[in-house]
């Protein structure tokens, strides 16, 4: 079977599960359309405020896709075919799922963060750690966004528009977006930058297709499914973790509330947090094919990787398949991505900070109080060599997805809803997060790869156990009319 076939497949199952699995979890969940939003029952100018629905589902994919869709696939390709699998499963069944209930909890809590969430459905431990971890996690995305994407345009530009130079103009767009109402910067610019994005997507998409007629473009032993890691590295629970935001990712709670202010209806969660979760699936799709087929080899894959990271791919593949001009859309579309989530993870680090300590934000000087000094440790920050501390993000971003898994499974199961839309998941992000900090030898505790996963599946049996004998038992203070 031909790339060009593989990559049709897997569209479409993406397109199946959105319409079938999507329409499940929907009704499952019980979107009620006559219920009011936070949009019209809180409106305040700022962060509240109604917007239309194509303008709330294009602002929802750009906040959640940053280099996540791109950069993890790419990764994940060394590992061969098998990654467009946790791709095509993990969006339908676990991504979307995630994203939905993050977003619609949200919209039943008064467009609460995902701290509150957490808190209202796993207790108030849980809400605090996770306040603080969703604020660190939050800022350091923002800080990483800034990076990738300012390398990124310095290839593209003359060397007096350097590294540092592009740091500066991203970190400025950042702190004015983060403080300026949401329809003004960021609901006026998104439009502009959704269509960057597409000319990347459908770019790429149509010249896959033109190379693969010509025969120049074929998945690298297409017919073995088994693992093709240069390192012999394993497929589990590595995969799990390399491919995030393309297939799942805890960072999307932390940004579906910020839409979840803005929705007119409770129907239309469907589209803009699940539907959208399937569109930066589609974006996984479209780099893990790039990966696997433009090499020719998991070893030439990974020689390019070594020699500028996943940018160096996207550069060397964006040239070489659409041309110089074709090309630097493309590149600037990949810069898109993590533009429209840094911007939004330093508003939404400014909001859990305010939630947690009631300050409203309808003034302008309250949110400069808070943005200031998170800028200032963001800039700081920047200045740090961020090797290792990526290492920890997809592992925490993970976790965090975990986590939130669970609280839409105890949101659900306290309903008696079929709570196994988010448990099954659950269960098995539980598996790969305990048996990968076991495994990672830099990071980790460097445990062998067998006992790691025995550790892991007897976590995840634990958990499971746990869930099942106290998820029904009310959190105090929990909102009950939700």
């Amino acid at each position: 079977m031909s790339n060009s076939m593989y990559f049709i497949l897997a569209t479409v199952c993406l397109i199946v599960g959105y319409i079938v699995y999507g329409g499940i979890v929907s009704k499952v969940f019980g979107a009620q359309p006559e219920r009011p939003t936070p949009a019209k029952t809180m409106a305040d100018g700022v962060d509240y405020v109604e917007m239309p629905t194509w303008k709330v589902w294009l602002v929802q994919l750009l906040n959640i896709a940053g280099v996540g869709p791109v950069f993890g696939p790419i990764l994940g390709a060394v590992w061969g075919p098998s990654a467009l699998v946790w791709i095509v499963i993990g969006t339908i069944f676990a991504g979307a799922v995630h994203d939905f209930m993050a977003g619609m909890l949200s919209v039943r809590y008064n467009g609460a963060n995902v701290p509150a969430i957490v808190g209202y459905n796993l207790g108030n431990i849980a809400k605090q750690i996770m306040r603080v971890f969703a604020v660190v996690l939050l800022v350091l995305v923002g800080v990483v966004f800034v990076a990738a994407p300012a390398g990124l345009l310095a290839k593209l530009t003359p060397a007096t528009f350097n590294l540092t130079f592009w740091v500066c103009v991203i970190f400025a767009y950042y702190f004015i977006a983060t403080i300026m109402p949401i329809d003004k910067i960021i609901g006026n610019f998104y439009p502009v930058f959704g269509a960057i994005l597409i000319i990347m997507a459908v770019g790429m998409t149509v010249m896959m297709f033109v190379e693969s007629a010509n025969g120049t473009m074929e998945f690298y032993n297409s017919a073995v499914w088994a693992n093709q890691n240069p390192k012999g590295a394993p497929i589990f629970p590595l995969v799990f973790i390399t491919i995030a935001c393309g297939a799942l990712s805890g960072f999307h709670a932390t940004q579906s509330p910020l839409m979840a202010r803005c929705m007119a209806n409770e129907k239309l969660g469907k589209p803009v947090f699940y539907g959208s979760m399937v569109a930066e699936g589609f974006i996984g799709l479209v780099w893990a094919t790039v990966g696997m087929s433009f090499y020719h080899g998991p070893e030439a894959l990974q020689a390019a990787i070594a020699a500028g990271g996943p940018g160096n791919v996207v550069t060397e593949s964006s040239m070489a398949l659409m041309g110089s001009i074709g090309g630097v859309l493309a590149i600037l579309g990949v810069v898109v991505l993590p533009i429209t989530s840094g911007d939004t993870a330093f508003r939404a680090a400014r909001l859990t900070i305010a939630e947690a300590f009631n300050y409203s934000q309808k003034g302008i000087a309250p949110r400069l109080y808070l943005a200031v000094p998170m800028f200032l440790v963001g800039i700081f920050l920047s200045q740090v060599d961020f090797t290792i501390i990526w290492r920890y993000f997809g592992w925490a971003n993970q976790t965090l997805a975990t986590i939130m898994l669970w609280a839409g499974a105890a949101y659900l199961m306290r309903r008696d809803r079929c709570h196994w839309l988010c448990t099954v998941p659950a269960v098995f992000m539980t598996a790969v997060c305990v048996s990968y900090i076991c495994y990672e030898p830099t990071m980790g505790f460097a445990i062998s790869i067998d006992i790691s996963n025995i550790v892991g599946v007897i976590a995840a049996i634990v958990a499971f156990v746990a869930f099942m004998m106290l998820g029904r038992k009310p959190v105090a203070g929990a909102p009950v009319n939700c």
